[in-house]
């Protein structure tokens, strides 16, 4: 049999997601015991079992919002089948299943090799994401710049879209644009945009910012999609340096990861300041 464990740490590696269901308490009659664990893969992998039937059933449903949330769960079962309902299994007892979420590292991709975003990946990295870079200059876009970080070397800097064209954004991934060529910036803005990133910041200012987005509209983007862009990426604490808006950028990141609601973060940071 496939070790569950094995599999969790292949499934990491490969950026995939799952769940994993365990028997945490069981009384009377049940048809699997305390301890009995099932692994359940975003791709429709399942190792082991917690009873089979309509509980198994449930488990595999329940632990696709677990992936989606990230956030664990416990089921409790009636297996007296006194609710009647035909697809109850009938054993006389009950017993309860503890559904956790097995998730990957996020992955923040990183837009652009300046000094800001230099500061920006190694705040990330110590906070558990990991981190890939993208650039066109090959002076910036080195591992000796962003040790532990995947560095890619962008070769026609005319060209990014094309360049961009094997990158696959998930839910579990991070945008941060911080390019040096507002072109540049419209192309992965439009690349996050079209992905289901679970954040995208950007760098500038507000002139900038109205004129990228006119830009993306007039290129046929959905101006409703503009709400997903953070811009200026990070907390309004007053940054100035690059590590200072690094710090001001990562507690969003970590919001976003928690599923915590990152622009009432930033509106109520904005108004404590404005009190002050």
């Amino acid at each position: 049999m496939m070790d569950i464990y094995k599999e969790i740490v292949s499934l990491r590696a490969r950026g995939m997601r799952a769940a994993l269901a365990i028997i945490i308490a069981h009384e009377g009659a049940s048809p699997r015991k305390d301890s009995a664990r099932m692994l359940i893969g975003e791709d429709g992998l399942q190792i082991g079992n917690v009873g089979g039937g309509a509980v198994e059933s449930d488990v595999v449903r329940q632990a696709k919002e677990v992936m989606d949330t990230g956030k664990p769960k416990l089921l409790s079962f009636d297996l007296s089948g006194i609710d009647h309902d035909e697809r109850a299994l009938v054993c006389g007892g009950s017993m309860q299943v503890y559904i956790d979420p097995v998730l990957p590292d996020p992955n923040l991709v990183i837009f652009g090799a300046g000094h800001v975003a230099k500061a920006v990946a190694q705040a990330a990295a110590a906070a558990g994401f990991r981190v890939t870079v993208f650039d066109d200059r090959a002076k910036y876009a080195t591992t000796e710049r962003f040790p532990g970080a995947e560095v890619v070397l962008i070769k026609d800097s005319d060209n990014w879209e094309t360049e961009l064209d094997g990158l696959n954004l998930t839910t579990l991934s991070y945008v941060f644009v911080a390019t040096q060529r507002p072109k540049t910036d419209q192309v992965c803005l439009r690349r996050a945009l079209l992905s289901p990133a679970r954040y995208i910041g950007m760098l500038g200012s507000r002139t900038k910012t109205k004129i990228l987005l006119e830009a993306l509209q007039h290129g046929g983007m959905d101006p409703a999609q503009f709400s997903r862009i953070f811009i200026p990426a990070g907390l309004d604490i007053g940054s100035e340096t690059p590590e200072e808006i690094a710090a001001s950028v990562i507690p969003e990141l970590i919001a976003a990861r928690k599923n915590l609601d990152v622009r009432r973060l930033r509106d109520a940071v904005r108004a404590a300041k404005g009190s002050l």
